[in-house]
């Protein structure tokens, strides 16, 4: 027997920035012009973002003679499919773009993910720009070099670990989002609250009305904030083996709710119910005070977001659904529980718990 060994150490530094700023997205193409990113770009959106967004940014591509295509799909989860990856892959295979090129991700979580999974696997592997242009995508999807498709079994089930070249926050692009909106968005911040920054939940609990104000101070914060939380979690566990795994509070319940509701409950809303249900049941695992308990569902209801599972999602559904989560191991679920506001349950070093199936059906 032969034995050939590949020595392959990891010598690529993915390191990348996040800048914050008003008005920056009118700096994006002399930054990438200055970084000499790619000779030809891919401006992926959605049919929502590209009327407000998209030509501005491909014309200021044009103007510092970068050649650009916008790609545009229509808007809406249930588009975060592998035929409208396929197909944009197509636009850019007939449009020539070669391994010089680089993909541009403009929009919300949709985009960001479907984007990034584009970049991920087009001639093996491109540089992507992450700008987000929804609450939701600022503080969470566009940080950490998830990229994914949905499936008929469930969300983000194919996919791959891509991280981007830069994340570029503009906060004005906040202000043309809806209340519902933000609402999404502040799912995601209330989980970061719980999951490691009670200072941040207590900001929540008393500048809501700031926030819907659409106040750009309070919405810098809360986003600055969501992304250090964040970046720092990625910092340390890029590939979700124990510390990332935090960041998926309310998400094992709240993906099979969004899931079965055949995405007619938002991310946003679903990730809501998710950390009332997980909460709950760390309440009855003696993990967690019902006091607490109590904070969460008061500030979800003060961000004017759902607490409840709808009644005609059975346990038994719901149990199913969260088996085919990518986070189940071996047809285990697991979920990751807060033992108190800001910090999460560690059991023998691991943030990962295994929970029975009768807990789950008592709680839910």
């Amino acid at each position: 027997m032969e034995d050939i060994r590949v020595n392959l150490k990891k010598t690529e530094d993915k390191s990348y920035n996040i800048i914050i700023a008003d008005g920056v997205l009118d700096q994006i193409p002399s930054k990438i012009k200055e970084a000499g990113l790619g000779h030809k770009f891919a401006i992926i959106t959605d049919s929502n973002v590209e009327t407000l967004y998209a030509g501005d940014l491909s014309e200021g591509f044009k103007k510092n003679n970068l050649e650009n295509k916008i790609i545009s799909f229509p808007a809406g989860e249930q588009n975060k499919s592998r035929e409208i990856k396929a197909w944009i892959e197509d636009q850019m295979l007939e449009s020539k773009f070669g391994r010089d090129s680089a993909v541009i991700a403009l929009g919300g979580g949709v985009v960001g993910d479907i984007a990034g999974y584009v970049a991920a696997s087009y001639t093996r592997g491109l540089p992507y720009v992450q700008i987000p242009t929804t609450l939701v995508a600022c503080v969470d999807s566009s940080i950490g070099g998830k990229t994914a498709v949905d499936t008929p079994h469930g969300k983000n089930l194919i996919g791959a670990f891509h991280q981007p070249w830069a994340v570029f926050i503009d906060v004005n692009t906040l202000l043309t989002l809806s209340e519902k909106e933000i609402r999404e968005g502040l799912a995601e911040v209330i989980k970061y609250g719980i999951i490691s920054d009670s200072a941040l939940f207590s900001f929540l609990e008393e500048n809501m009305d700031l926030i819907f104000s659409y106040n750009k101070e309070a919405l810098t914060h809360i986003i600055k904030r969501g992304c250090e939380i964040k970046a720092k979690v990625v910092e340390k566990d890029e590939r979700e083996s124990n510390l990332r795994k935090i960041l998926n509070f309310g998400h094992t319940i709240g993906h099979a709710v969004e899931n079965l509701s055949d995405y007619k409950i938002s991310h946003g809303e679903a990730i809501s119910i998710g950390m009332v249900a997980e909460g709950k049941l760390a309440v009855e695992m003696d993990l967690w005070k019902e006091s607490d308990l109590n904070k969460l569902i008061n500030l979800i209801k003060k961000a004017g977001l759902p607490t409840d599972i709808p009644d005609y999602m059975k346990a038994e559904q719901i149990i199913d659904a969260m088996k085919l989560d990518k986070k189940s191991r071996s047809g285990n679920i697991e979920m990751v529980l807060p033992n108190r506001i800001g910090y999460m349950t560690q059991v023998d070093g691991g943030y990962g718990i295994k929970i029975e199936e009768p807990i789950i059906e008592k709680v839910i």
